[in-house]
């Protein structure tokens, strides 16, 4: 006989059967234990002249329990363990075997685990268990898999105060894990996900399978969690996962291109791609592909489609669109974006009076980290993350942020001064700063501004060319840099700033890997190759330029959209019965041409009460 799984919709009973197939069973004491447990002994069964479908010869209750039990769950059902007979098969005897056998057996999952752990450790392999107990080899390991949990979880099963799903899914957890869920288990005010939201708590959102990765798994270098009461695996950490998906990607759209489509728009994850706004268009007439990712992984290829709107145009002869790839991938955008970010607050922490004035202009008209929120240090990776938070600007600006903290007495650990959600005691905090002097206070204020400022928006240009912020100063190559160039353009015209243009000429045909190693050993000053200091991409330079005619360049389009802003309006006609007043002075000077900070010499002669600020 072969023992198999046997999806439920593939079995009918026999009119072999020995209870009949006219008269319901009576299911009363088998139903309760196939709703906890499912069906653990095998259906005998043999094929009804399909491959694929099967009728019972005996386990008729079983099988309609778990039809009741599918039902139950909107039609889904496990598929059911068979014993399958062969040709010639006496099936009295099978049926006595398999009896005999399972006699032996205790029904208790838990008692089950530990006599077959006693069995491995006496030299059994779970394929002798199974023809022993003539159970499926999956059935097997399926028990097994319970010496995963702590000892408590397995009792707490056994006791009938966890459900079959919720221990299944236990299983997959780690030690800590399990110990975590303990412990809101027995927190009477916290929540313990159960069921099919456990298997979202363990793995942080939705669970990713590995049948959605468009990548060998050999280049994934995490853990991957194997589910033995289902058909899949899972990957233990998204966030590698997502770096090879997003990278497979990319590398599909590249081919994609060279097939000769005209554009390839890649959706960000989740966002759907609707055929009802779309009409199919063939690749030479413009065309293009739409990939589709969901918020699980997996990736949908749309290909020929335009938008209905662009699909009028070309009934009217007009050419389709095609969209320019950005310059920047998105990776590479954020890894700028937070470097010259980090850049231009702490240079903002040093100036104190501009810090005041940008202040109050947030506090008038707002953005949309004034709540107050923090600017997040994160970046889209790890490597980009510790890249960050290990440069110039970011360690510039932690010292300020230490010293504001002492002066306001707070824990020198906080992450920021700002950002603290109603978790601080406004009243307190008033009162301490009345204490302060007018330096400290601006001190604190300069902090404050730099923590909520937000990253990515038009105003780090303006602020980069008023502080005169230079990035070379502030921010040193790094090698998640270099690992984050891709656009062989790009990474030729880089090659020639750092290495040269007679070695950029030398390897303009190489590929971009060997092109990214030249420029890593000219940045570090590996192999034998002069290191170059002082240089700096040209995205990062106040204002900011690029390397191709593409374009695609963020902060360029938002230094563009500050240029209004600096050129010098007319001067508007007074209006007679009013004198014009001109200022005697500019009210800014840029930092780089004396800070417009108050000093003691500014202010002698004046007195002021202690704890008291000037006005």
């Amino acid at each position: 006989m072969e023992l198999k799984h046997i999806d439920i919709a593939n079995l009918a009973v026999s009119a072999t059967n020995m209870r009949g197939i006219k008269k319901a069973p009576d299911l009363t004491n088998i139903l309760p234990s196939v709703r906890a447990r499912g069906v653990l002994v095998p259906l005998i069964v043999r094929q009804n002249g399909s491959p694929e479908t099967y009728e019972i010869i005996a386990g008729k209750r079983r099988y309609h329990a778990a039809l009741i039990v599918a039902e139950e769950n909107g039609g889904i059902g496990d598929p059911l363990p068979c014993a399958v007979m062969a040709a010639g098969d006496d099936a009295a005897a099978l049926e006595a075997s398999i009896i005999e056998n399972i006699a032996r057996l205790d029904p208790d999952e838990v008692t089950r685990w530990e006599n077959f752990t006693r069995l491995v450790k006496e030299g059994r392999t779970p394929e002798d268990i199974s023809n022993t107990f003539g159970l499926t080899a999956l059935q097997v390991k399926r028990t097994l898999a319970l010496g995963n949990l702590l000892p408590r979880i397995r009792n707490l099963y056994k006791g009938g105060h966890i459900d079959v799903t919720t221990v299944r899914h236990l299983t997959l957890a780690s030690k800590a894990q399990q110990r975590d869920w303990l412990k809101l288990l027995d927190d009477e005010d916290a929540y313990a996900p159960v069921g099919h939201r456990l298997k979202e708590w363990l793995f942080g959102g939705a669970s990713i399978p590995t049948s959605v990765a468009l990548f060998p798994l050999e280049v994934y270098s995490g853990g991957i969690v194997s589910d033995l009461f289902g058909e899949d695996s899972y990957f233990a950490s998204s966030e590698q996962f997502w770096q090879a998906q997003r990278a497979a990607v990319e590398m599909k759209a590249d081919a994609y291109r060279d097939e000769g489509w005209q554009d390839v728009a890649i959706l960000e994850p989740g966002e759907y791609f609707h055929t009802w706004d779309h009409e199919r268009l063939a690749k030479k007439k413009g065309g293009r592909v739409y990939i589709a990712i969901d918020s699980r992984g997996g990736v949908t290829f749309h290909e020929g489609y335009v938008t209905t709107k662009e699909a009028r145009r070309v009934e009217k002869g007009e050419a389709v669109e095609r969209k320019v790839r950005p310059e920047l991938s998105a990776p590479l955008d954020n890894y700028v974006t937070l470097h010259r970010y980090a850049a231009v607050s702490a240079r903002l922490a040093e100036a104190p009076a501009i810090a005041l004035r940008l202040m109050v202009a947030h506090a008038i008209a707002g953005s949309n980290l004034w709540g107050v929120d923090i600017q997040t240090r994160r970046g889209r990776s790890d490597a980009i993350s510790e890249s960050i938070e290990n440069s110039l600007g970011e360690g510039s600006i932690d010292i300020y942020r230490r010293e504001a903290l002492a002066a306001l007495e707070m824990d020198e650990d906080e992450v920021s001064v700002a950002g603290g959600k109603r978790s601080r005691d406004l009243g307190r905090l008033f009162l301490k700063l009345l204490t302060l002097d007018d330096k400290a206070v601006m001190t604190i204020l300069s902090v404050v501004m730099a923590e909520t400022l937000e990253a990515g928006t038009p105003i780090i240009e303006l602020l980069g060319q008023y502080l005169e912020v230079d990035m070379t100063l502030c921010w040193e190559p790094d090698i998640a840099l270099v690992d984050l160039l891709g656009d062989k353009e790009v990474v030729n015209a880089i090659l020639a700033e750092v290495a040269g243009e007679d070695v950029a000429q030398a390897n303009a045909k190489a590929t971009g890997k060997v092109q990214r190693l030249i420029i890593a050993d000219c940045l570090e000053g590996r192999r034998g190759r002069e290191k170059r200091v002082g240089w700096a991409p040209r995205w990062m330079a106040f204002p900011p330029s690029a390397y191709t005619a593409r374009g695609g360049v963020a902060m360029m389009a938002q230094w563009d959209a500050m240029q209004a802003l600096l050129a010098p309006e007319p001067e508007a006609e007074p209006e007679a019965e009013v004198e014009a007043l001109q200022p005697e002075a500019p009210l800014l000077e840029p930092v780089g041409k004396g800070d417009p900070t108050p000093t003691a010499d500014d202010t002698e002669g004046d007195e002021e009460e202690p704890g008291q600020l000037a006005a």
